[in-house]
């Protein structure tokens, strides 16, 4: 079918982007004076679309269970991927988030080899009773390893806190107990909904030619019908469901988690409405902040402090994380700032301080082969073009993240979670 050229001028950038006849997206971003390649496939099938209707059918399936799709999906009849993968020299890995489940590699030599073993892995699902038995106590280590993690357990223990109903809420590899309800047919089921080409996007940066790409693509893709399933999610009322959570766990100083839910529609949010809240947050609690200085005067914060959105089908907030003597404190300031921000909204400079800022962070990710790559994924899966988010930050204007300001950070409709240590 060819490659269509996406370029942008601003940028004097380009990548080569195509609708394989198997259905497959294949994005392919050369970069001159690389001498590594990297490639990631990712289908858009994350731990949250745990019930769906495919082909007719209803399905409802253990929390976790993309989690361990992942893992299973490297064994084959033929052996495991990463044995054939130590043979080319490349350094191969996967990872599932909520939204999405995604194989990559890098390599400075034999990309050829490294692709159709990619290729062949997505492709050649094999799930036996005891290959799946198998895997119960390597995934629920995992588990454990995560149950441990300070960093992981105050941002999950937010989610807790905040969503009644929304699987964001759900740990991403599920707890021992639903891990131990899957079977192969459940994969199977899984595979079979998700893991068809049309919902998929290849993206490769780096080292590399997009006509090979193409090449490798016609000998090893088998066509996939078009794809009939459909993620179904609960309702979620706007209130939050608790204001307060707290653990204990073995850390130096206690960590701090708060989060601003917002009203979430079935819908991912626009690339203008992140770029705006992007540069929103900047102004607000970037390091060049007012409120940055006065949390880090008064000892609230310290270098671990940032500001994240997390936004999803149904889920949207705005959170503010780091490291405190006083959680509470912190929390209670960053409110009265963002009650203050409510009342004066942000200044002209400001925005334009930041607008910069988000601007140059942007621009700088380019010049990661991963990142580049990655991004592309996330950008087909949002029906976007990779350049559609500078474009947007350029022109964005100060009307329009004045605008957004009112849709966010309600600081009555907050939850803190809190990580504090064993003996505190």
């Amino acid at each position: 079918m060819g490659f269509q050229i996406i370029e942008n001028e601003r940028l004097g950038e380009k990548y080569y982007r195509m609708k394989h006849s198997s259905g497959l997206v294949i994005d392919v971003f050369p970069k001159e004076g690389y001498n590594s390649t990297y490639a990631i496939i990712g289908t858009n099938f994350g731990s949250v679309n745990s019930h769906f209707i495919s082909n007719g059918k209803e399905i409802k399936v253990p929390d976790g269970t993309a989690h361990y799709l992942e893992h299973k999906l490297f064994e084959s009849e033929e052996g495991d991927a990463f044995s054939r993968y130590a043979k080319t020299g490349a350094m191969a890995n996967a990872y599932t988030s909520f939204e999405k489940t995604c194989y990559l590699f890098s390599c400075t030599e034999n990309f050829r080899e490294s692709l159709e073993i990619l290729l062949d892995l997505i492709q050649s699902p094999y799930f036996t009773p005891e290959t799946v038995a198998k895997e119960q106590g390597i995934i629920g280590q995992e588990i454990k390893m995560y149950d441990d993690s300070a960093d992981w357990r105050v941002m999950m223990n937010l989610y807790q806190a905040m969503y009644h109903n929304n699987p964001i809420s759900i740990d991403i590899a599920g707890d021992v107990q639903s891990i131990a309800e899957i079977t192969p047919e459940i994969l199977y089921e899984c595979y079979n909904a998700y893991y068809n080409l049309n919902n998929m996007v290849l993206a490769i940066s780096g080292n590399v030619s997009p006509y090979e790409v193409e090449e490798i693509a016609d000998s090893k893709l088998k066509n996939s019908s078009l794809l009939d399933t459909k993620s179904l999610f609960p309702d979620e009322p706007y209130e939050v469901k608790e204001k307060y959570v707290e653990q204990r766990l073995s850390v130096a100083v206690p960590m701090f988690c708060l989060g601003f839910k917002e009203r979430a529609s079935a819908e991912i949010p626009s690339i203008k409405e992140l770029v705006c809240t992007d540069i929103l947050l900047e102004a607000f609690t970037g390091e060049g902040s007012e409120l940055y200085r006065e949390l880090l005067d008064k000892k609230l914060i310290n270098s671990t402090f940032g500001a994240d959105y997390l936004a999803g089908k149904g889920y949207r907030a705005v959170m503010f994380e780091g490291e405190t003597r006083s959680p509470s404190e912190a929390a209670e300031a960053i409110c009265e700032g963002v009650r203050k921000l409510k009342k004066t909204g942000i200044s002209r400079e400001d925005f334009e301080i930041a607008k910069r800022a988000v601007y140059g962070r942007a621009v700088s990710a380019f010049d990661s082969l991963s990142t580049t790559a990655n991004m592309l994924v996330d950008a087909e899966f949002a029906g976007k073009t990779l350049f559609d988010h500078v474009e947007i930050i350029a022109n964005v204007t100060f009307e329009e993240v004045s605008e957004r300001l009112k849709d966010q950070l309600d600081p009555d409709n907050i939850s803190l979670s809190v990580i504090k240590g064993i003996d505190d």
